[in-house]
């Protein structure tokens, strides 16, 4: 495992300022460890919502290993003097860890999304990892009987879940019910069923690599995006702005 590593406090937040490679193997030395790990993401308007969810700000408070997602932290932390090698992008991390999982036969759950998109990226992913052990997956429409589908994770015999929910309530299901899901590692990963399943596209990587990508997202979701990324972008330049200069 990492021996100390580069954990830094952003915004009041901790996050590991860590590389993609780094991550990985800190996620599986924790699982050959036995280590229960709570994995989860952060951008700018995560950051900027925890402010005001006391639960949202608790779940991610409460994750064994925080990744720095957007390129808005990216660059904050830099700018506030932090050494931060790389984005760790969710999507990117979540399909280097099932190579990962196929290689070393750790079975694998997929929780999330509308039942026609989750089946369709379960049935993309057996393709392009035929050797991965998909123990099991349910839609994300289950709010009605959280414990069946906790039971069902717990019983299939899964050492990683993967929850493809809208935040806050996948970080928060993740928090509630981490005891109980009987894996070793969850991540939430937001809408990378919608890619895995070939819905959505992600931005050309020119505009992945420039800090971009939230600004392609908006163009392609306007009437969902458009509070998320303009609105959140400028309290989260405010704030930084305010850090710079108050420390």
């Amino acid at each position: 495992m990492i021996e100390g590593g580069n954990i830094i406090w952003f915004m009041s937040v901790r996050m590991h300022a860590w590389t993609m490679s780094e991550t990985v193997d800190e996620i599986f030395s924790r699982l050959n460890f036995g280590l229960f790990t709570q994995h989860v993401v952060v951008n700018a308007a995560k950051l900027i919502n925890m402010e005001r969810d006391e639960s949202l700000r608790e779940s991610v408070e409460d994750s064994d290993i925080i990744s720095i997602d957007g390129m808005g932290i990216v660059w904050g932390a830099r700018f506030l003097g932090h050494d931060v090698p790389e984005r760790v992008a969710g999507v990117d991390l979540f399909y280097a860890l099932l190579t990962r999982a196929e290689l070393e036969h750790e079975p694998v759950y997929f929780l999330g999304a509308k039942p026609d998109v989750v089946e369709k990226a379960v049935a993309n992913l057996r393709v392009k990892f035929p050797a991965l052990d998909i123990a099991g997956y349910h839609h994300g429409y289950f709010w009605d009987d959280e414990e069946a589908v906790v039971d069902d994770i717990a019983k299939s015999g899964a050492n990683m879940l993967f929850v493809a929910i809208t935040s806050p309530k996948k970080e928060n299901f993740i928090n509630r019910w981490r005891e109980k899901l009987g894996v070793k590692f969850v991540m939430g990963v937001g809408g990378t069923f919608d890619i895995a399943a070939g819905k959505s596209k992600r931005a050309p990587l020119f505009m992945q690599k420039h800090g971009l990508e939230w600004f392609y997202r908006l163009i392609q979701e306007p009437r969902r995006m458009w509070k998320r990324y303009l609105v959140t972008n400028t309290l989260f330049a405010l704030k930084l702005l305010k850090f710079k200069i108050l420390g």
